[in-house]
Formats: structure tokens, sequence, C-alpha cells
């Protein structure tokens, strides 16, 4: 995720969850080829969630059905720009008997903006563990949206985050967005699902988490160092992201982020996250580094 000086408002949308799940929809070129579209963005740069969310869609398009993936490991390369088709050439690296392997890059003029290899698995049974949630999380219902915290904000970066946003986030610690934290922590907690039902297609859920996550996998270490997203001269960009389905999830269903920011160093800092359901279990683990340079740098 990036973020830049816009140059104009964002469009407001009537139905932004609908507009995402058009923009996932790539069309084919052929049998390991696909093109899409871009979300429109204040400051003209794909969002990095959009497109995590295309390049693991159109690899999924290579293997069966049942098998749904299980991991990512990606590289963002190059900003996209909105404005030009995006291209995904999948490579078949391998299909086995439990698991497919494969590699895929996102291209705009011919060059990767993203490299992302994808695994995939047949439902197997297995071994079965899983670390518990914190206890006492207050529930969604209890914790500010941002949709209301931005609604009052004549900004076209805060008109994308509530118009255009597809899904409705609820900080359980104040938020970032406007103003620092009140104490500089590396450990934070959202509340997160899409703002109306998505087809019950599994991979369709599992990419969209890979998109939801990407608004918030470096907030920690802003929060960390007593920053916002409004701090003047802030750059901050991701650079890879990696990313674990351990059950199937539902994303428009309530999802809590348990999140931490490891370390921070050269300019570059990790954030790691946990999601779990309202019923405490566990669905994934996620982690991201980022190019983050402040303004005293």
């Amino acid at each position: 995720m990036t973020t830049t000086e816009p140059a104009s408002k964002a469009t407001p949308t009537p139905d932004p969850l609908q507009t995402v799940l058009q923009v996932l929809e790539l069309d084919a070129v052929d049998a390991d080829t696909f093109t899409g579209t871009s979300l429109p963005k204040p400051g003209g740069r794909v969002f990095g969630g959009q497109v995590l969310a295309q390049t693991l869609l159109a690899a999924a398009r290579t293997v069966p059905a049942e098998r749904l993936p299980h991991s990512v490991h990606g590289y963002f390369l190059r900003p996209g720009a909105v404005d030009k088709p995006i291209t995904f050439v999948v490579e078949r690296l391998r299909d086995g008997r439990s698991f497919s392997a494969r590699r895929t890059h996102a291209l705009q003029d011919g060059v990767p903006i993203l490299a992302m290899t994808t695994s995939f698995q047949t439902e197997q049974p297995g071994v079965e563990h899983a670390d518990l949630p914190p206890s006492h999380v207050p529930p969604p219902e209890e914790v500010r949206s941002a949709l209301e915290v931005l609604a009052d904000v004549d900004h076209p970066v805060a008109a994308f985050w509530t118009q255009a946003s597809a899904f409705d986030l609820r900080h359980v610690e104040d938020s970032i967005y406007l103003t620092p934290a009140a104490r500089a922590t590396d450990r934070q907690m959202v509340w997160m699902r899409a703002r109306g039902p998505v087809p019950q297609v599994q991979v369709l859920h599992r990419a969209l988490l890979a998109y939801a996550c990407d608004q918030v996998m470096l907030e920690p270490l802003l929060r960390r160092h007593g920053q916002s997203w409004a701090t003047p001269g802030l750059s901050i960009a991701s650079l890879d992201h990696a990313m674990w389905w351990h059950r199937p999830v539902q994303v428009d269903q309530w999802l809590l982020y348990v999140q931490t920011a490891p370390s921070a160093q050269g300019g570059r800092g990790l954030g790691a996250a946990r999601v779990y359901t309202r019923d405490g279990e566990l669905v994934a683990t996620i982690a991201q580094e980022g190019m983050v340079r402040l303004p005293e740098e």
C-alpha cells in the first residue's frame, strides 16, 4: 500500500464491494494468461491488495477447483498505474498428487509490477492445533468504524477509504488515520468485514482476505514510531508479502486481525498478523515488509 499526495478527489461509489468484485473478474487471453483493470485510487497508483488478489485468482484459474491456495509469497517490484490494464502470466511449476505450485507475474507495459508464487493443496486430514486469540477483546459492535472516524474529513484519501471502501475496518485501539496513537506500541487489533455478502466461492474469500489485509499490515510500524497516515512527508510502500491460509475463511463475517511489528531497520519495517474468526478460530497468518521513510530521515 502506497501513500502519495493525491491529485484529485476519489469518485464516490454507490456499491464499493461490487466494484471490487467486478475488478477481480479477470478476462482470459489463453489458458495461462489473463487481463484485468484497476480500481480508481487517489494518486493514480494501483492498490497493492488489489493486484495481490488478482494475481492469486489468475493462478487459481490454472488448477483444479478442489485445490485451494494455502500460501503465497510475492514481491512488489514497481508501482502500477490505475489507468493501464494489467496482464497476468501464469507459469505452471508443478502439479503433484496433493499440491500444485504456480508462479505468476503481473505486468504493465511488458514489465512486472508484482511477482508471486502460490501453492495450492487438495483438502486432507492431519494433525491440528492453533494459537488462541487474545482474551477480553471488545466485540466489533462496541468499536468505532473507520467509516465514522473519517466521515467528516474532506480529503481524497479519506473518501477512498470510506465511500469507496469494500470493507468495514474497526480499530480496537484508537485509529491512526489522522493523528498518532496516544501510546507508542507495535501492537494493534482490527476488526474487519466486507460491506455486504460475498459469493460462496472459497478461493474468492481467500483472495479478498489478501486484498483487505494490505490496508492495515504496516500500521503497527507507524503506531510504534508515533506516526499517523497523515504525517507530512511520510513515504510508505509494500515491498513483499507472505500469507498462509490455515482454514476456510468468510470475509463477509467479522475477522479479528491481531498485529505486531517485530522489527524496523534500514528504511524497512516488518508487519505481522494473525487472523481469527469471531469464534476464535485461527484462519490465516500474514507477514509483510514495507519501505517506511519518515520526514526526519
